[in-house]
Formats: C-alpha cells, structure tokens, sequence
C-alpha cells in the first residue's frame, strides 16, 4: 500500500480542434477563485487526468492548478497546438486571466513554472495514461460518456473515469454533497451529472430531508452555452434549439430534474422539469417548486436551508439573503446557492424556492471535488 501523505497529480487532457495561435509564446496572468474541498484533511498520492478542453475542461485545469492537492502532468489535444492551447488558458471572457504564468516550451505548457506534457491523440487509449501517472482521469469531451465508449481510457493505463456530464448509460451518478456516500470503489465509470442536477439536487435534499416532497416540477432560466447558435442557424432534432442564442429566450427540454431522482431515488416519478435558455454568458438560476409534505413556514425554510447551507452541506449548499443578480455570482464556486429574498409561498405546502449556480465555474469545482473524492475513497479500500 502506498503511503497516504501524498498529492494529488493531476494529467489533464483536451481533445478538441483549434488553430494554431501564432502569438509569442510566452504568457502570464492574475487569479481566479479556487475549488471548496469537501475532505480538508485528504493527503495521498493519486495521479489523475482531465480528457477534454472546452469550456468545462479548461476551467477544471485552472481550479487543479489552483488547488494544492492537485498536480496537472500531461494534456493531449486532438489538434490544438501548445501555444493556442497556452492562449486558450490563459484568457477566458467571463472567469479572467488565469493565475500564475502560463509559458510554453516545446511540447511542454508551463504553468506556474511546472512543465506539463501536450499530445495529440485522438484516441485516448494512445495517450498512455499508466505510462504519464494518471490513474483518475475526468472525461469532458463529451464523447466518452459511455462504460463502453470510456473503458478506452482504461485501456489507455487509468483505473477510474469521471463523466463532466451526465452518463449516457447506467454508469453511477454522484452529486458531491448528495449522495457521494454511494461511491464505494467498485465502480470505474463514474458521472458528476450535469451542472443544473449540481445545482438543483443539494436545495432538493435539504428540503426533502426536513420536510418531504409530495411532487415538484424545476425550471431552469440557463444561460447560453456552445451548444446553441450564435445567429439562426439549422437544428432538425430541435427547432427553437436552432435560433440564435443571442437573441432570444428559448425553451428547452433537460434531463436535470429527472436526474435528480438518480441521486435521490425517493422522488423518482415526483419531480421533472424544463429550461429556457437565456441570451446571457454564464450563471443560471433554478426555480423549484414544489408540493410539501409537513407544512411550513416560509421563514422556517429559510432557517433550515441557511442551517445546512453553514453546516453540514457548506462547501456545496449556499444561502443569500442580499438583492442580487446573476453576475454576482460569477466565479462562486458553490453548487447551488439558495435565494432566500426570492422564492414565494402560496399556503403551507406548496412553495416556490430559488437557487443560483454558477454552470461554468461552480460545476467544474465539483468535477474536481469528485475526482479528489474517488480517489480518496480507493486509497481508504486500498489501505
């Protein structure tokens, strides 16, 4: 067994096309916020990876970069060449300039002056993850969201794969804060679920814990993402989905609700819901509604979500009691923050509650959370 003071080591990879950015090579930048940890005493060596650099997995290399008990090794872009991908970390429109210097050298990005190894592999099996001390790899692509379609990153040297989207199969679903007791080391595939579950599930919990859920419906007012079109353009599957994402409120079908059951199976068949897609850039904001078992209390509600929210749910359940607005939250790196000045109560049982989340930045520190927390768990069997 290997000893349990160690670090966390940290190979993320990005597959992804991209041109190459002539700039110099050289770049430096100031700081971002940093992941809450949900394990402050967690010390052991465990290598891991990051298969994907979108919007997620660039945002979850920034976080282990700022994270003292992750180390980021080794990054593969399907084309992307290191001085864009250096360009492509560095500078984000909403989250700023990334912390630290961000250099290139070779093949090697340089962050905060620790060489990391690029490649370009399109199959992640030939990234050799064993090889590069990557046991736990979080996959963002969004191809590999399968046991199947994933089992070739295991083939690839990592032992488990962490989903940074909802599973398309029967891989287990951990939210971070809900149901992460469930993980029990026995699984190599697992999903952090997506970022509206992270940011519905912890207010759902809190409130089915205290006072029962006869039934609910969610709707989630969401902010644009990469999926959409910037002016209209063409989508079979989706006709409104097609229309431009920066012009419209746009109403859209999501699993976020229902996946909410996967980690609280008590609801399954009480609980659905629906977004509209809004011409804003980051930060969403849910709204729950919901029939009551025990009646209540508005102010009661409150008291108990801001309970939890400064106890035993802290690092992933927030609670605001200030008049604010969805920038505000930019860069909160909570699951779901809970608008006390906003939600409504029709009688005693039937309550409308709202929570904000930051779909970009609060879901990847959960992403990163998760890893740390699987590998935590393995080291404990292991041991």
């Amino acid at each position: 067994v290997k000893s349990v003071t160690m670090k966390f080591i940290v190979a993320s990879v990005l597959v992804g096309s991209a041109a190459a950015f002539t700039s110099p090579s050289s770049f430096s930048g100031a700081g971002l916020k940093s992941s809450v940890s949900n394990d402050s005493a967690m010390k052991m060596v465990t290598g891991m990876g990051v298969n994907g650099f979108g919007r997620i997995g660039r945002l979850v290399s920034r976080i282990m970069m700022d994270d003292p008990d992750c180390s980021l090794t080794a990054i593969n872009a399907g084309s992307a060449t290191p001085d864009y991908m250096a360009y492509q970390y560095k500078y984000d429109t909403i989250h700023g300039i990334a912390k630290g210097t961000v250099e290139i050298d070779g093949d090697f990005l340089v962050l905060n002056g620790e060489k990391i190894q690029t490649s370009r592999c399109r199959d992640p099996k030939e990234v050799g993850w064993g090889a590069l001390g990557a046991d736990y790899v979080c996959e963002s692509t969004g191809v590999f969201l399968t046991k199947e379609s994933a089992q070739s990153i295991i083939d690839g040297g990592a032992k488990k794969v962490i989903y940074s989207a909802p599973a398309k199969d029967d891989s287990q679903t951990i939210v971070m804060g809900v149901n992460q007791d469930e993980y029990d080391g026995s699984e190599n595939f697992v999903s952090c679920a997506s970022c509206t579950t992270n940011g519905l599930a912890p207010l759902v919990k809190a409130i089915n814990d205290e006072f029962g859920i006869e039934e609910a419906l969610m709707t989630t007012v969401h902010a644009m993402t990469a999926t959409q079109a910037v002016v209209d353009s063409s989508s079979r599957k989706d006709w409104r989905g097609g229309r431009a994402a920066s012009g419209n409120i746009i109403p859209s079908s999501t699993g976020a609700a229902k996946a909410v059951t996967k980690v609280i199976p008590s609801l399954q068949g009480k609980l659905t819901g629906m977004a509209f897609r809004v011409p804003t850039i980051d930060v969403s904001v849910v709204d729950f509604t919901c029939r009551l078992k025990k009646a209540t209390t508005y102010e009661e509600i409150c008291a108990v979500v801001k309970a939890k929210a400064e106890g035993e749910m802290k690092p992933f359940l927030g609670y605001c009691d200030e008049p604010l607005v969805s920038t505000d939250f930019q860069g909160d790196v909570r699951s779901s923050i809970f608008d006390a000045q906003a939600g409504i109560m029709l009688n005693p049982n039937f309550v409308k509650l709202i929570a904000w989340y930051d779909n970009e930045w609060g879901y990847s520190c959960r992403v990163v959370d998760l890893m740390k927390h699987v590998a935590t768990i393995d080291a404990k069997i292991a041991a």
